[in-house]
């Protein structure tokens, strides 16, 4: 051990640096750039959209002579919407309310049963494994590839010999195959339902169809108003299916009862009603767009969000 001579000074112990916090950076929010080509033509595409309707909703407002005499995208000197509507309504004994209701019952019962299918379906092929999954799948895709129009005929000879052909049930079940809803109630239960969250409702003793309703069905809920849209859109508007289907116009759909209407003019002795076939037409879409606007707040995304952690 070695010494020193003199005084030692007892040196004081180093304090550590405290350690200097960095202050976080503050993010400069980034602009979208905007696209003077991309507004152009956002807008054209937006006029382009509502022009048609537009122009019905004027034209419904006038007279069979009101639409021979003034602009077609501009009002008549008499508004006769609520006349027009009235006549509608009682042209021919009432048939239209008569077309209305059979267009309720074949989006219902078809529409609705098309969405309550695909759902299963969809449920079932996205959570369950079995023999020949991607057989079925191979048969949805191409049953998507298929045009509705080419199985028309064959769906006709079909029905015609069993003898549905003229009753309801020729335009209700073939509504309730909706290959495109299936595939996409398929995809969407994919993502949208944790599959720990199912094993967790079987460990706490829920069989599989209170699995369902309860933990997997709300879950579900976007995908099936986006299909139960798309089905009951394809169902008000059909028109080709009714058309070979039905011969009494008791059983008319709107768009198959507006189209009589529309072409009675063309018969011998038969009455133009330019003003009443717009009328119901702006009728017929109607209930469509409040469809369209009273669902559209379960058009949204993550409500398994926080459901399962991780």
């Amino acid at each position: 051990m070695t010494t020193t001579t003199g005084s030692v000074r007892p040196t004081a112990p180093l304090k550590s640096a405290a350690p200097r916090l960095r202050s976080p950076r503050r993010r400069i929010p980034v602009r979208p750039r905007r696209s003077i080509l991309l507004t152009v033509l956002t807008g054209v595409v937006l006029v382009y959209s509502l022009l048609p309707l537009v122009w019905l909703l004027i034209s419904a407002t006038k007279s069979q002579q009101g639409l021979a005499r003034s602009f077609g995208l501009w009002f008549d000197g008499n508004f006769d919407l609520w006349h027009n509507i009235g006549e509608t309504f009682t042209y021919q004994d009432g048939v239209f309310g008569r077309w209305l209701l059979n267009t309720l019952l074949y989006v219902v019962v078809g529409a609705g049963g098309a969405t309550f299918l695909a759902v299963l379906g969809g449920y079932a092929l996205a959570k369950f494994a079995f023999p020949g999954k991607r057989a079925v799948f191979a048969v949805v895709i191409g049953a998507v590839a298929v045009p509705g129009t080419a199985l028309a005929v064959p769906t006709f000879l079909m029905f015609s010999k069993m003898g549905l052909t003229d009753t309801p049930w020729a335009v209700i079940i073939p509504s309730l195959i909706s290959p495109f809803g299936l595939y996409l109630m398929w995809v969407f239960a994919t993502e949208a339902i944790p599959t720990e969250l199912m094993e967790a409702a079987r460990i706490d003793g829920a069989s599989e169809l209170r699995t369902f309703f309860q933990v997997a069905l709300p879950l579900l809920a976007p995908g099936t108003v986006t299909v139960l849209l798309f089905t009951t859109v394809a169902t008000w508007n059909n028109y080709f299916l009714p058309l070979i289907m039905l011969k009494d116009p008791d059983w008319y759909p709107l768009t198959l009862g507006l189209d009589s209407w529309n072409k009675q003019a063309q018969t011998a002795g038969g009455e133009a009603i330019p003003h009443l076939v717009l009328t119901g037409s702006l009728l017929t879409i109607v209930p469509l767009i409040a469809a369209f606007l009273l669902l559209q707040k379960y058009w949204q995304s993550g409500l398994s969000a926080g459901s399962v952690k991780e």
